[in-house]
């Protein structure tokens, strides 16, 4: 089913042309949730490895005005400055943290206390309920933040940036020194109604940096009131929701991807990271293509990994013949420059950039498979800004067509282009 919501909502020459998108700005639902009634608040102040470790998961980097509009700039990047990733996280035996759950308040870069844990926790959520000593992230999303701009299509936004969210939190994890475990199985349902979502936000995803104890979770006791302000509901987002939660199949990948950036250069790398707006067609060397490319395909650590393909427009990369390449190895010769930007909705980017890539895949497991996609992405862009040179997302493309020069039958996730 989450097949059917795909292929609804595919890009093409004549829908672009024959549905345009007219917004009124006045309408854009906020990008930060607040909750106001509760006054338990620790202050991320940077002056420990554990502050300092949730501000990366998505702290504010810089704020961007315009006339009549400002916006914030994190250290994840967010479809249209969308941001409709939330972040929550349990902590149990934590210094500096009682035992309990707590929302990020990104608006006020702090952690507000939300419930105190009592022999239960969301853990119970969990087949393997044993309690977790250190920290569970778990990402909801509030569709109606992308919904508002980019319709039907809002939910594969959504995925794509909960991606990103965890390849923010992959990142932190490793200048925290801890690894990370990616979970997609989990009850969602029940947690959603724990925190009072109804039907405006759902958990996606979760990652476990901690060590599992003895002892089980069977209950969690918290029940949240839903306080988003504003909501337009869309029933192909919300169906497409329930038709992917159940996974199929899934193979659990445990292996630890091994990073070995200079780590003050690295954390600079998440503070500065930009999305960049034009390209100059100007060549990147072979060693930065090949290093983006290493990094992007290492394993990820999850409960749920699919297989995504990395299709590759190569542009302009010194020693490297011109072509379209798949996962390093090249399919064909030629210059297609003009078709990558054809394909990305006739946009500058996918033309100009020296390598435009398109993610794959043939996954049943929808929500997994995308998250995976975001999670490649956000690698990119951390390496491109780690090599100087320049990223960009795009998720809009012309679904049907990219597929068929690709001569792939897998569907088109996401696609990133690099270059200076």
């Amino acid at each position: 089913m989450s097949f059917d919501y795909h292929q609804k909502t595919k890009h093409s020459y004549e829908s672009i042309r024959n549905s345009p998108n007219h917004l009124d700005w006045s309408l854009q639902p906020s990008a930060l949730k607040i909750y106001n009634q509760f006054e338990d608040i620790i202050k991320l102040d940077g002056k420990s490895d554990i502050h300092n470790f949730i501000y990366r998961l998505g702290g504010i980097t810089a704020k961007k005005t315009y006339p009549g509009t400002e916006y914030f700039l994190r250290t994840l990047p967010s479809a249209g400055a969308l941001f409709p990733v939330e972040i929550y996280f349990q902590v149990r035996e934590v210094k500096g943290f009682k035992d309990g759950i707590y929302h990020f308040d990104v608006a006020n870069s702090s952690v507000k206390f939300l419930y105190a844990l009592d022999g239960d926790g969301v853990e119970s959520a969990f087949n393997d309920n044993r309690a977790v000593k250190g920290f569970i992230i778990l990402y909801s999303t509030i569709y109606y933040r992308s919904s508002w701009k980019y319709k039907d299509r809002g939910f594969r936004y959504c995925l794509l940036d909960c991606g990103h969210a965890l390849g923010a939190l992959e990142a932190s994890a490793y200048l925290y020194n801890h690894a990370c475990v990616i979970r997609y199985q989990f009850d969602k349902i029940m947690l959603n109604k724990a925190f009072g979502f109804g039907d405006q936000e759902f958990f996606l995803s979760c990652g476990i940096l901690g060590i599992p104890k003895t002892d089980r979770i069977e209950t969690f006791n918290m029940h949240l009131e839903d306080i988003n302000p504003q909501f337009e509901r869309n029933e192909m987002i919300e169906m497409a929701y329930q038709d992917s939660l159940d996974l199929i199949s899934c193979k659990s990948k445990y292996t630890f991807s091994e990073f070995s950036f200079h780590k003050e250069i690295f954390e600079e790398t998440i503070f500065k990271r930009r999305s960049i707006r034009e390209f100059t067609t100007s060549t990147i060397t072979k060693a930065s293509y090949e290093t983006v490319l290493e990094i992007a395909l290492k394993p990820v650590m999850s409960d749920c990994d699919e297989e995504v393909q990395l299709y590759c427009f190569v542009n302009a990369v010194e020693g490297m013949e011109r072509g379209l390449y798949l996962n390093g190895k090249c399919l064909k010769e030629g210059d297609f420059r003009q078709k990558a930007g054809y394909f990305c909705l006739e946009q500058a980017l996918g033309r100009e950039s020296a390598v435009t890539f398109f993610l794959t895949t043939r996954s049943q497991n929808y929500q997994s498979a995308y998250q995976k996609a975001g999670i490649i992405g956000h690698r990119i862009y951390l390496l491109s800004e780690y090599l100087k040179i320049g990223c960009s997302g795009i998720g809009a493309y012309y679904d049907d067509e990219t597929k068929a020069f690709l001569q792939t039958d897998e569907m088109i996730l996401y696609g990133v282009a690099i270059g200076t």
